[in-house]
């Protein structure tokens, strides 16, 4: 090919934008809506020897699915911390219906009170890669943040409290949990009033890196894909 067909061919490229909603909207209220049903029953709020397999169906696919497909779209937007927040915490949600219907089944032994450490072992993965993905996020918004920073803390809480048995912690990190709840309802409320309006109707604390990022990125990934969300 001739320098001049090669300026031809070039000349005649073609991007075509392929804009998505943020997929976090979806992402964070399955988040919100899972994590506040299961923690305020942790912090005694409501509940019965019969309400766990009751939340189970909700939990799995408002908190598991939804947060599993929301997460293989923010891929696409991509957005890392998304797609490891809603892709960890989606497979966490489905894991933690299939892990009830084993208990109710009888195939595996009721946990003794709050001891309960093979739960525990798991809390302690999920909140070291929640703590990483808030470091992150200062990279991208202060509600995203805060978020994050409650849900790790919760885990954390959580993995202590089913290692050793402590009911009060375990409330404790139920309560943290509601915090996260709360805050991601926010954040997620923010994205889709920002994004319907076009502009910062609630503010999302965005980071100065965040402010500067162009709108879309051309030659980096996939051409015309916005990287992130906010």
């Amino acid at each position: 090919m001739t320098t001049e067909e090669s300026t031809r061919t070039e000349a005649q490229s073609r991007v075509f934008l392929q804009p998505i909603a943020a997929p976090s909207i979806l992402g964070l209220y399955g988040l919100a809506g899972a994590t506040f049903m299961v923690a305020a029953q942790m912090a005694h709020w409501f509940g019965s020897s019969h309400t766990t397999l009751l939340l189970v169906p909700f939990a799995a696919i408002f908190g598991g699915l939804t947060q599993l497909l929301a997460g293989m779209w923010a891929y696409k937007a991509r957005d890392g911390v998304a797609t490891a927040v809603h892709g960890m915490w989606g497979a966490f949600w489905m894991a933690f219906g299939i892990l009830a219907l084993i208990l109710s089944s009888g195939r595996a032994p009721q946990p003794t009170g709050s001891l309960f450490p093979e739960l525990g072992y798991w809390f302690i993965v999920l909140a070291a890669i929640t703590w990483v993905c808030s470091g992150a996020a200062t990279a991208q918004n202060k509600s995203l943040v805060t978020t994050l920073v409650f849900l790790a803390a919760g885990s954390t809480i959580a993995a202590l409290a089913l290692l050793i048995g402590v009911e009060g912690l375990l409330i404790l990190s139920g309560y943290l949990f509601i915090i996260c709840a709360i805050a991601a309802w926010y954040t997620a409320s923010a994205l889709m009033l920002n994004e319907a309006f076009g502009r910062e109707v609630w503010s999302l604390g965005r980071s100065a890196q965040s402010r500067q990022m162009p709108p879309v990125t051309v030659g980096i990934g996939e051409p015309g894909v916005i990287h992130g969300q906010a």
